[in-house]
């Protein structure tokens, strides 16, 4: 990785300023406005099953200027939860190396500390050293898993592969085990492995969530070398899962090329964006902010007969705006990554995670989940990089769940989400032992 070293502080510090001076000139034009009618209509797909969402934000920030950006408490009252930590640097896995030194850029810092907490107690659930946020955990198949398993002759395969959930940006350990709780109950093992916020705004040299990265990569190498026939499944979420595998990928390149080898299968749910793009990188980090006030964790709206907008339904599809401190948050973190994504250093190390996964993925089958309704990632960006790696020579599936918001497709069609993963996994994962399996 190349290093950034103490260079870093002066390149970011005017990222900050270029972004508050750029939204000056752009925030009149993309804040929406209060009393503004109804979102216009788009033309989508009949949408036949349901999806759940919670009910849009109605918040008002009477004046939004530049000179309180910065100071945004005074003004919002989205319940966001601050870590309790330290902020003073950028993603080292990302990034490359990073001095100690490296001040974390004040416009981000300020966003990130803007909140006005309604339950201070939650600033725990935040602190990587607490146990319930280790950053990986295993989880063992279930014993009962050949109850549910549908092929009793495939369970010891099952038994040998480990499926690797990598969560999104501001994921929990909480919100994976629902996934890990369902490869477990089929006969599988299964890895979840989450950054908290506080590791990802603030990344030390060596740090921890450094530390929990190599030594998943050396569990799952150790793992996978004790026995012949042991295999890997790695299960992605929105950008930050999708580039945390790119880089497991190089380390196991670098360790032992014959590991992506082992690798059976990938799943990407809500990914990916094939190059830097500033306006996903501040959706995704507005959404983490926000979590269940953002626009992102939102479906697609209908509009019925009587014009009232609901979530469900078949009649014409509308998007949903955000509120306008989601808009003026959106804004000011589009003009920063616009600056920082562009800094040669970083621009550079984020193209080389995102070429590899491009252009030299192992050569497994691939699921795509994504929806049309995605607010984070584009489903054009999506669609777009499934046809290159199907020209690559890459067997590729995917489904488009249309309705539901991002990273949220199992939760709003459990069922068809579920049969996705049975079908790839059966197919893919584990037709070896179905193929020797007696008729």
């Amino acid at each position: 990785m190349g290093s950034l070293s103490g260079f870093l502080h002066r390149p970011l510090t005017a990222a900050a300023a270029v972004a508050v001076t750029a939204v000056s000139a752009d925030l009149t034009n993309r804040l929406p406005h209060p009393k503004s009618s109804d979102p216009p209509s788009l033309t989508k797909p009949s949408i036949t099953t349901s999806s759940n969402s919670a009910e849009g934000s109605k918040s008002w920030v009477p004046r939004v200027s530049v000179s309180n950006l910065s100071n945004l408490s005074s003004a919002w009252r989205f319940p966001l939860s601050v870590p309790n930590s330290s902020l003073h640097s950028t993603p080292n896995f990302l990034f490359g190396s990073l001095s100690a030194s490296v001040t974390s850029p004040p416009v981000l810092l300020s966003l990130y500390q803007s909140a006005n907490l309604a339950k201070h107690a939650q600033r725990a659930e935040f602190t990587s050293s607490t146990p319930s946020e280790v950053l990986y955990r295993w989880h063992s198949p279930d014993t009962e898993a050949h109850v549910v398993s549908g092929n009793p002759d495939c369970l010891s395969e099952k038994s040998r592969t480990v499926v690797v959930l990598l969560g999104w940006l501001g994921a929990k350990q909480r919100h994976l085990k629902r996934y890990a709780d369902w490869y477990t109950s089929r006969g599988f093992h299964a890895v979840t492995f989450t950054f908290p916020m506080a590791d990802i705004i603030s990344y030390q040299l060596g740090g921890k969530a450094e530390q929990q990265l190599d030594l998943l990569v050396n569990h799952l190498a150790s793992w996978v070398g004790e026995e012949h026939g042991k295999n890997l499944v790695f299960h992605t979420f929105s950008n930050t899962g999708w580039l945390t595998y790119g880089v497991l990928l190089e380390k196991f390149q670098k360790q032992d090329p014959s590991l992506t080898e082992r690798i059976k299968g990938c799943i990407v749910d809500s990914a990916p964006v094939a190059a830097p793009d500033p306006q996903v990188w501040a959706s995704g980090f507005s959404a983490a902010f926000l979590k269940k006030q953002s626009i992102a964790t939102k479906g697609l709206l209908n509009s019925n007969d009587s014009g009232v907008e609901v979530l469900v339904g078949t009649q014409t599809a509308v998007e949903p705006k955000p509120a306008v401190a989601e808009a003026a948050l959106l804004v000011v973190l589009e003009k920063f990554f616009e600056v920082v994504l562009n800094l040669p250093p970083v621009n550079r190390r984020l193209s080389d995670v995102l070429d590899r996964l491009s252009l030299e993925q192992p050569k497994c089958p691939q699921l795509y989940i994504y929806s049309s309704a995605d607010r984070v990632i584009p489903v054009k960006s999506v669609e777009s990089f499934i046809e290159d790696q199907r020209r690559a020579g890459h067997e590729v599936r995917a489904c488009d769940f249309v309705s539901s918001p991002h990273v949220d497709h199992f939760r709003n069609h459990p069922s068809l989400y579920t049969s996705q993963l049975t079908a790839f996994l059966e197919d893919c994962v584990l037709a070896p032992c179905k193929g020797s399996a007696p008729p």
